[in-house]
C-alpha cells in the first residue's frame, strides 16, 4: 500500500520543489516572470535549468525533452540525454538555460495545414513556465509551445494560452466595473471527465480493425449488451480494480488530481474524473491521463480504447468538459450564491456565456468535430449535434422574470425527505441534472458534454474562452461608457436574455421533437464534421480569433485544412481496412464453412441416401448469397475509393467520403454482420462483440 500524500506530485518540479531547490532571489524572479507573462531571462534560466537537472537526475532521469502538443491531437517528444563530453573520455551531466527555454524539432513532419513545406523544416518549441515540468519514464518533460520558423502556432497549447489571456483581460474589465480592484487575473478552470473502454489485449490483437482504427468496423450485436443497465456504477471487477489502482498511482506521481472512478453504461466501459484545475494545466494533465491509460492497460494485458464509438449498438465515449471562471483569489464567477436574482455580477457573466454559446454555436460544434465523434453525437447516448444550454428550473425562472419585468417568487430552498427514518433530510439542489444537454449549467460551472473521448480539450476550451471573451468585451465597452451603471447593467442583462433565449432548452435533447423545435428556433444542426468545418473559416469567426490574437487568419485556415484532411485520412484508413478484412478474413472463413457444410451433406447422402440435408442446403444457400453480396459490396467500396484520388480539392474529397464511402462502408458492414450470425463460431476469423465486451 502506497502513501498517497507522499507520492503525489513526486515526479513534478512544482512550486513546492522550486521553493526548496532555487535560490530565494531566483524563485521570486521566476514567480514574477510567470505571473506577469514575461520572457525568461537566460541567466535566470540557467539557474532554473541547473536545479531542474539535479532534481531530475536524483529521481533517476537520464534525458530531457520538450513535451509539446502538435495538431495531431496527441503529444510529441524528442529525447536528449544530459551527457556532455569532457574530452578525456568521460562525460558530465549538463542542462543549460538555453536548452530549457528553446528546442528545435522538425516542423515539416507535423500537420501544418500548409504553414510549412517539406523543405521548410525548422520549428521551435518554447518552454511554458506556467505548466510544471515532470518526469516520465526517466525523462524530464518540459511542457512547451510549438511554432514555425516564421512564428505561426503549430500546436494546440499556444492558441489555448492566448485565449486564456483574452478572457482574463475582458473578465477583469467587468470586475473593475463592479468595484473589484484587487483581482489581477481571471483563470478558466476545467475538470474533464474521461470515458474509456478496456478490452483484453489478446482478443484486441486478433482484430485488424481495432489495431488500425481503434474501433470495430464489423460486429454483430451480442445476445446481451447494456439492456439490463447492470454495468453502470456496478461492482468493479478485480482485474479492472488492479488497473485503476496502478493508473491512479502513476497519475498521482505526475500531480494529476485523479479523483473519481466507476463503471460506465456500456459493458467494458469506465470513467475517470479529476478535480478542477486551471485550463492550461488541466489540458496537459488530460493528455497525460490518456497516455497513461494506454500504457498501464498494456501492463495488465488490456488495451484502452479511447475512440468515440468502438462498438456499434452500445454507448460511445465522451469527455465531459466542466468549465468555469475563477479569480486569482479563488472566487468562482459562475457561483450563483444564496440569491442568484440579486447577484448582478453572476447574472452578467451567466448571460455572457449564454450569448456566446448562441452567437458562436457553429464554433462550438466545430470544436468537437471529427470522424469518430460523428458516430456518437445524436446516437441516443450523447448530446445531438445541436448546441443548446440547460439552466434548470430556478435559473430559467429568474431570467424569465427579468425578461418579462415581473417578480420572481423565490422558494425557500426545499429540503428533501427520503422517507426512511434513519436517513436525515437534506437540501435539494436548485437545479436538476440534464445528461442529454450538450452544454449544461451544473451549479457553479458549465458541462460541455459534446467533446469526444479521444480529443485534446485544448480546442474546445480555446473556443469557449474566446467566444466568452468576445461577449465580455462587448459588455465592458458599453458599461465603461455608462452614466447610469445600474440601469445600463439591467438593460444589458434583459436584452441579452431576450435576444438569445432560443439557445436555452431544459428538455430531452434526445427526442425527435427537439430536433424539429430547434429548427423552428433557428438553431444549427450540423450532423457531420464536413458540414461543420466550413464554419471555422467564416468571416465572422476569422475576425473573432484575429481580434483577440488567439489565431491569425492564416492559422485559422491551416486548422481548417488539417481537420478536413484528417477526416479524409480516417475514412480512408477505415475503408481500406474493411476491404482487407472482408477479402482476406471474412470471405475465406465463409468459403471454408461452406466447404465443410458441403462435405457434411455429401457424406450424409453417401451414407444414408434417404436422409435429409435441408439444414446444410439452406445454410449454404444463405451464406453463398451473402458471400456474393459481400464480394460485390467490397468491390464497390474499392472502386469508389479510387475515385477519391480524382478530386482537386480537399472539401470535395471530404464530401465524397461522407456521401459515398461512408454509405458503402455501412452497406458492407450490414452484410458481414448478417453473415456472422450464420457462420460457425470456430470459422469466424476474429473475436466477436460478446467476447470483447464481457471477457475482461
Amino acid at each position: 500500500m502506497f502513501n498517497v500524500p507522499a507520492i503525489f506530485g513526486s515526479m513534478v518540479f512544482n512550486d513546492h520543489v522550486m521553493k526548496e531547490r532555487l535560490p530565494k532571489d531566483t524563485y521570486k524572479a521566476l514567480k514574477k516572470t510567470i505571473e506577469e507573462r514575461k520572457y525568461l531571462d537566460e541567466t535566470l534560466a540557467d539557474v532554473v535549468a541547473g536545479a531542474m537537472k539535479d532534481w531530475a537526475i536524483e529521481k533517476g532521469a537520464t534525458h530531457f525533452t520538450h513535451w509539446f502538443q502538435p495538431m495531431t491531437g496527441i503529444t510529441a517528444e524528442k529525447h536528449d540525454s544530459f551527457i556532455s563530453p569532457v574530452g578525456d573520455g568521460t562525460i558530465i551531466m549538463e542542462f543549460s538555460g538555453k536548452e530549457l527555454i528553446k528546442g528545435e524539432p522538425d516542423a515539416s513532419s507535423f500537420p501544418s495545414g500548409g504553414l510549412r513545406a517539406t523543405f521548410e523544416a525548422r520549428g521551435y518549441t518554447a518552454w511554458d513556465p506556467t505548466s510544471y515540468a515532470f518526469i516520465k519514464e526517466k525523462t524530464l518533460c518540459i511542457p512547451t509551445a510549438f511554432c514555425s520558423y516564421s512564428g505561426e502556432a503549430l500546436d494546440k497549447k499556444t492558441p489555448l494560452l492566448r485565449s486564456i489571456d483574452a478572457i482574463s483581460t475582458q473578465a477583469v474589465r467587468i470586475l473593475r466595473l463592479f468595484g473589484n480592484t484587487e483581482v489581477v487575473r481571471v483563470n478558466t478552470t476545467v475538470g474533464p471527465e474521461q470515458e474509456y473502454f478496456l478490452v483484453d489485449k489478446a482478443l484486441h490483437d486478433k482484430r485488424e480493425d481495432l489495431v488500425y482504427c481503434g474501433r470495430t468496423l464489423f460486429g454483430a450485436k451480442p445476445p446481451k449488451g447494456q439492456e439490463l443497465e447492470d454495468h453502470y456504477f456496478g461492482a468493479i471487477k478485480p482485474r479492472i480494480t488492479a488497473y485503476m489502482q496502478e493508473l491512479n498511482e502513476e497519475l498521482w506521481k505526475l500531480g494529476v488530481l485523479s479523483k473519481t472512478e466507476h463503471n460506465e453504461v456500456a459493458p467494458a466501459q469506465h470513467e475517470l474524473a479529476p478535480i478542477f484545475t486551471n485550463t492550461n494545466t488541466g489540458t496537459d494533465h488530460n493528455q497525460l491521463v490518456m497516455e497513461m491509460m494506454k500504457k498501464v492497460a498494456m501492463r495488465h494485458g488490456l488495451v484502452c480504447l479511447l475512440h468515440e464509438k468502438p462498438f456499434a449498438g452500445v454507448n460511445g465515449s465522451g469527455k465531459h468538459n466542466n468549465w468555469s471562471m475563477s479569480t486569482d483569489a479563488g472566487a468562482n464567477l459562475l457561483e450563483p450564491g444564496d440569491s442568484p436574482l440579486e447577484n448582478a455580477q453572476f447574472l452578467l457573466f451567466l448571460v455572457a456565456v449564454i450569448k456566446a454559446v448562441d452567437k458562436y454555436q457553429d464554433l462550438l460544434r466545430v470544436s468537437v468535430a471529427s470522424a469518430g465523434n460523428d458516430h456518437r453525437l445524436g446516437a441516443n447516448e450523447a448530446p445531438p449535434a445541436i448546441v443548446s444550454v440547460f439552466l434548470g428550473e430556478e435559473l430559467t425562472g429568474i431570467i424569465e422574470a427579468i425578461e418579462n419585468g415581473t417578480a420572481y417568487n423565490k422558494k425557500d430552498r426545499e429540503r428533501m425527505t427520503i422517507g426512511v427514518d434513519v436517513l436525515p433530510p437534506f437540501p435539494k439542489d436548485t437545479t436538476d441534472r440534464n445528461r442529454t444537454s450538450p452544454f449544461a449549467f451544473t451549479g457553479n460551472k458549465f458541462e460541455f458534454r459534446m467533446v469526444g473521448s479521444s480529443f485534446s480539450i485544448a480546442d474546445p476550451n480555446m473556443i469557449l474562452n474566446t467566444i466568452v471573451a468576445d461577449v465580455l468585451s462587448e459588455f465592458a465597452d458599453k458599461l465603461e461608457k455608462s452614466k447610469d451603471f445600474t440601469a445600463d447593467l439591467n438593460a444589458i442583462i434583459k436584452k441579452t436574455i431576450q435576444e438569445h433565449k432560443r439557445i436555452i432548452f431544459n428538455g430531452n435533447n434526445y427526442s425527435e421533437d427537439w430536433v424539429k423545435e430547434a429548427e423552428s428556433r433557428g438553431l444549427l444542426n450540423m450532423k457531420s464534421t464536413v458540414d461543420a468545418l466550413p464554419c471555422l473559416i467564416s468571416e465572422k469567426n476569422v475576425k473573432l480569433f484575429d481580434k483577440f490574437g488567439v489565431l491569425t487568419p492564416v492559422e485559422v485556415h491551416s486548422r481548417y485544412d488539417i481537420m478536413l484532411e484528417n477526416y479524409c485520412k480516417v475514412l480512408s484508413i477505415e475503408a481500406l481496412t474493411m476491404v482487407d478484412i472482408a477479402k482476406k478474413q471474412i470471405l475465406p472463413a465463409a468459403v471454408e464453412y461452406m466447404n465443410d457444410l458441403s462435405k457434411t451433406a455429401a457424406q450424409k447422402k453417401s451414407t444414408f441416401p434417404s436422409i435429409t440435408c435441408k439444414l446444410e442446403e439452406q445454410l449454404l444457400t444463405k451464406i453463398s448469397a451473402l458471400s456474393g453480396l459481400l464480394y460485390q459490396k467490397t468491390e464497390t467500396l474499392e472502386s469508389d475509393l479510387l475515385k477519391c484520388k480524382t478530386f482537386g480539392d480537399t472539401k470535395g474529397e471530404a464530401e465524397f467520403y461522407r456521401d459515398v464511402i461512408f454509405v458503402d462502408m455501412q452497406e458492407l458492414r450490414a452484410v458481414a454482420d448478417e453473415m456472422e450470425a450464420l457462420v460457425g463460431k470456430k470459422y469466424w476469423p476474429f473475436p466477436t462483440y460478446g467476447e470483447l465486451l464481457f471477457n475482461v
